[in-house]
């Protein structure tokens, strides 16, 4: 108890005098905290802590043995394993990854949404190269695939020069332990199936803990592990696999401050109805960190992906679950069946010992001669033994076609050719069945992606600040790179924009579609004059894939187009314009549309059509008038030119 006061007594002097200076110059202080209810936190995380680890470690310890089987480097040499699970997940995992989600960013209709929105869109194509996002999409689909849920956490902002971007994280789920009333990390639309607490373990030394903002009372962190530490039995297990040495921890012998690797517990929790993310130390005995996370309204900033997921369950279904009993069941019948063939090779003899006198005669040698007493027929004969089953082969087309039933991965789409001749019909059945059962896995996929990017422009929203943060992106124009800059008002709206997610090929094949339709109809519709021919042949430009400074290049704006978007902020400003005796109505209306819909922006929309009826009816009214000759004013020098004198006739 004394040691425990002692602890506490630190941490309240670390609290009192701690100021960190961020990257921007911008100072944080920490508050003091009563070592009342320093005790009353550190007591909740440990009372979860002991709720949470049973529960979650029966799972973790087969994830854990699934990773040897994966990749067993350390396996008996003479043995030979079976690579089911790694092609399966392969295969499953490339055509995942292949497919990129792409995320399209769709304004609520306030103002200016419209330029916030092309704002987005190109800022989080520019965000996705330097967040790395590939990379962090391979890692991610690859847990979510092995362990069937996969935790990305983005609560993290790089105000660096040049930076300036949210910075995800990769959790391990082989170290985070939860809520087991948990059906996923934020639930349903109402919080249902959400995780009350959850955490893992990180570890850290004493200077990357000093240059991180947020922490506090480093000082009192000692050399003291977990004596069952998830992070290190993580390291054992993939070390094991990997055929390297089992990691046997030496830290003992390096110092403090000299990259001694600090066990830590990253702890989400709720405190009195608010969400905190409490980092502990010494055994979750003190506390080094303590972040209110009711910035993010009510919601953990964790992205959770999972590959077949169950309703009401948080672990759902992986691909080691669907092939883990098949390729262990195959590795044993391919090597029944090798030592079955050695056998056969190296077989065994019965012999007549009457006969054959000497045994080293036995021993094979090229050209050699034994002698025998007697006829030398019926002298030796082979040992009858078992042979490989005749079903064997059998049983394991058995297996390997279980498999590819259960994760759509058949012959054709492994990239193998398939033991059966099908037509090209069945072919492309069979592959159009396979992309039915992917696009489901892509449009789960999306789920945690669409969040992912919701997150991302939180991240913006929060640690952005006005006036202080710009941003310079470059854009790919149609003749060179552009670049732009951002400030808060480009990219924050004052509702928070929708965002579409939709897999790369889904969305090309429908483009693909979508253009064979429009084409064949635009070559109709062309033909009456009077329909709108410059929509039709934008339509198009857009189906192609044109990007919006390409098509202003192929389609310069016109006078009318330049005049209705310019009428537009006086109708935002809730203001009436005046409409030109000549304008083009149709190309008025379609720019007003995309206004603020308010009374001035309708009714000057029907004063548009209501003139188009009286042009309609009287086109004598809109006739342009005859041009007067034009008269200068009176003493104004006569500057024409002379009218040439004609030339004498002879």
């Amino acid at each position: 108890m004394a040691k425990t006061e002692s602890a506490f007594k630190k941490l309240k002097i670390a609290y009192e005098d701690i100021e960190r200076e961020t990257s921007d110059g911008e100072e944080i202080k920490v508050d003091i905290i009563s070592s009342t209810l320093q005790k009353s936190i550190l007591k909740q995380v440990n009372e979860e802590w002991e709720v949470a680890f049973p529960h979650c470690e029966a799972k973790r310890a087969v994830n854990l043995a699934r990773l040897k089987l994966f990749n067993n480097q350390k396996r008996d040499p003479s043995a030979v394993g079976d690579p089911l699970m790694f092609t399966v997940f392969n295969t499953i995992l490339a055509s995942l990854y292949e497919d990129r989600l792409i995320s399209q960013w769709e304004g609520r209709g306030g103002k200016g949404d419209e330029d916030v929105e092309e704002n987005l869109n190109a800022l989080s194509e520019f965000d996705y190269d330097l967040m790395e996002k590939n990379v962090l999409d391979y890692y991610w689909d690859w847990d979510s695939l092995f362990f069937g849920r996969g935790l990305v956490l983005m609560m993290d902002f790089d105000r660096s020069e040049g930076m300036k971007v949210p910075l995800p994280e990769l959790l391990d789920p082989v170290t985070f332990v939860r809520d087991p009333r948990a059906t996923s990390v934020n639930g349903d639309m109402r919080g249902k199936g959400s995780m009350r607490f959850g955490g893992y373990e990180v570890g850290a030394t004493y200077y990357e803990l000093k240059n991180l903002p947020g922490y506090f009372n480093i000082e009192a962190l000692q050399k003291d592990k977990e004596v069952r530490s998830l992070m290190d039995e993580a390291k054992d297990a993939r070390n094991e696999a990997q055929g390297r040495q089992v990691y046997k921890t030496g830290e003992e012998s390096l110092g403090k401050r000299n990259n001694y690797e600090f066990q830590l517990l990253n702890w989400f929790t709720t405190i009195k109805g608010e969400k905190y993310l409490i980092t502990t130390g010494n055994r979750r005995s003190i506390i080094v960190r303590l972040i209110n996370l009711s910035k993010y309204e009510g919601k953990w900033p964790i992205i959770d992906r999972a590959i077949y997921p169950m309703s009401n369950d948080w672990d759902g279904v992986s691909i080691p679950d669907l092939t883990e009993d098949k390729q262990r069941a195959r590795a044993i019948l391919i090597n029944l069946g090798l030592k079955s063939a050695i056998s056969d090779a190296l077989p065994q003899y019965l012999f007549d010992e009457t006969r054959i006198k000497n045994k080293n005669d036995l021993n094979w040698k090229h050209d050699k001669f034994i002698g025998i007493d007697g006829r030398v027929d019926n002298a030796m004969m082979p040992l009858t033994k078992s042979t490989v089953h005749q079903y064997v082969g059998v049983i394991m087309d058995i297996l390997d076609t279980a498999s590819q039933r259960a994760t759509a991965t058949p012959e054709i789409q492994q990239g193998v050719q398939p033991d059966k001749q099908r037509t090209l019909g069945e072919n492309n059945l069979v592959a159009s069945k396979v992309d039915t059962r992917y696009s489901m896995s892509a449009k789960i996929f999306g789920w945690s992606e669409r969040v992912f990017w919701k997150l991302w422009y939180k991240n913006y929203k929060i640690f952005f600040k006005d006036g202080l943060d710009e941003k310079i992106i470059r854009l790919q124009g149609p003749l060179a790179p552009s670049w732009r800059p951002l400030t808060r008002e480009n990219i924050i709206s004052d509702v928070d924009p929708d965002v579409r997610i939709e897999s790369k090929i889904i969305s090309e094949q429908k483009r693909q579609l979508r253009v064979q339709g429009f084409s064949a109809f635009a070559g109709i519709v062309i033909q009456n004059p009077e329909n709108n021919r410059r929509f039709v042949e934008r339509e198009l430009a857009k189906l192609q894939g044109l990007k919006k400074e390409e098509m202003d290049m192929i389609f310069p704006p016109t006078v009318d187009e330049i005049q209705a978007e310019a009428e537009n902020e006086v109708l935002n400003a809730e203001e009436l314009p005046e409409i030109g005796v000549q304008d083009d109505h149709q190309v008025h209306i379609a720019i007003h549309s995309k206004a603020n819909q308010n009374p001035q922006s309708m009714a000057h929309i029907r004063a548009h059509k209501k003139l188009m009826l009286v042009k309609r009816d009287r086109p004598d009214l809109f006739a342009p008038k005859e041009a007067m000759p034009f008269q200068p004013p009176a003493g104004t020098p006569n500057l024409a030119p002379a009218s040439p004198t004609p030339a004498p006739t002879q």
